[in-house]
C-alpha cells in the first residue's frame, strides 16, 4: 500500500505542473473561434437576430475542426483549474460550436436541427463529440453542466439562467448566436446583452393589448428563472427587469413591471437559422 501511495504521489507531481501549464496556455480569448464567428455569423438589420453562413463554415471546415479538437483536448483536471466564468464561457462556446458541427454533418439537406434526430431520440441526445474526457451530447452540456438546476447545483452550480440566451440550437426561434465568442472577461456583459436583445425581439417576445406573448423558452425553463438567481424569483421578474426592451411606451412598461398581466407562450420556430434562407 505504501508503494502504491508513493507511486500516486509521484504521478501527481508529474501531471499537476503539466495541467497547470495547459490551463495557463489555453486561449481563453478563443481568438480562432472568434474569427470564425465574425466571418460566418451576421446580425440582421434589427440587431436582435443573427443568421449563420453554414455554407461558409462548411468551406472552412478544417478551421472549425481545429477549434473542436481544442475543446475536446481539455481534460476534467484542466477544466477544474478554470475559474467559474472561464468554465461557463468554455461550455457555452463548446455547445454552440458543436451544434454548428452537427448541422454540417447533413448540410445542406438539413432544414431544421430536429431533422437530425430519430424516431426514438432527439438530436440533443446524440453523442457525437468528446468533451472533458468522455463522449458527450448537447443535452449533457446544457442540462448536466450549464443549467442552474439539477446535478450541477449539487456541485455549486453556475446559478445563472441567462445561459438560455447564450446556447443556441441553430433555430430561428432561438436567441441569436452572436458573431463573437464568449469570454470570461466579458461574460456578464455578453449574457446581459443577450437578454436585452432576445427579450426585445418582437418576433419572439412582445407586449400588446395589455398582454405578454413570449418565447416558449420561458415556459420550458421556467424553473431556472424561479430560483432567485440574478434576482429572478418568478418568470414575471424577467419581463419586469427588461420592460424597456419589451416596449418604448412608459405606460406599457409600468404595466409590465406591475407583474399582473397575463402571459402566453408563442410557438417555436425550429427552422434552421441559415443565412441562405
Amino acid at each position: 500500500m505504501k508503494l502504491f501511495a508513493t507511486l500516486l504521489i509521484a504521478i501527481s507531481a508529474i501531471i499537476t505542473p503539466a495541467t497547470a501549464a495547459f490551463a495557463q496556455n489555453f486561449d481563453h480569448t478563443y481568438a480562432a473561434y472568434d474569427a470564425q464567428l465574425k466571418k460566418h455569423v451576421k446580425w440582421l438589420p434589427d440587431n436582435k437576430q443573427s443568421r449563420v453562413n453554414y455554407k461558409g463554415f462548411a468551406a472552412d471546415r478544417a478551421e472549425l475542426t481545429k477549434t473542436l479538437d481544442d475543446f475536446s483536448a481539455v481534460t476534467p483536471a484542466q477544466f477544474a483549474t478554470f475559474n467559474k466564468e472561464q468554465q461557463m464561457a468554455f461550455l457555452i462556446n463548446a455547445y454552440n460550436a458543436f451544434t454548428i458541427e452537427l448541422i454540417l454533418t447533413k448540410y445542406p439537406a438539413v432544414k431544421s436541427i430536429k431533422d437530425l434526430g430519430t424516431t426514438f431520440s432527439s438530436p440533443w441526445k446524440k453523442s457525437f463529440f468528446k468533451l472533458l474526457g468522455e463522449e458527450r451530447n448537447l443535452d449533457w452540456v446544457e442540462h448536466d453542466k450549464l443549467r442552474p438546476t439539477g446535478k450541477n447545483i449539487v456541485n455549486g452550480g453556475y446559478q445563472d439562467p441567462r445561459i438560455h440566451v447564450a446556447i443556441v440550437c441553430a433555430s430561428i426561434g432561438c436567441p441569436a448566436l452572436p458573431p463573437q465568442a464568449f469570454t470570461a472577461a466579458k461574460l456578464d456583459a455578453q449574457l446581459e446583452s443577450g437578454m436585452v436583445k432576445f427579450v426585445g425581439d418582437k418576433t419572439r417576445n412582445r407586449f400588446a393589448d395589455g398582454k405578454l406573448q413570449v418565447s416558449s423558452i420561458f415556459k420550458w425553463f421556467k424553473d431556472d428563472f424561479e430560483k432567485g438567481y440574478k434576482g429572478f424569483g418568478k418568470v414575471e421578474d424577467v419581463f419586469a427587469k427588461y420592460a424597456d426592451a419589451l416596449s418604448n411606451d412608459a405606460a406599457a412598461q409600468a404595466q409590465i413591471r406591475a407583474k399582473t398581466i397575463s402571459i402566453s407562450y408563442l410557438d417555436y420556430d425550429w427552422s434552421l437559422n441559415d443565412q441562405g434562407r
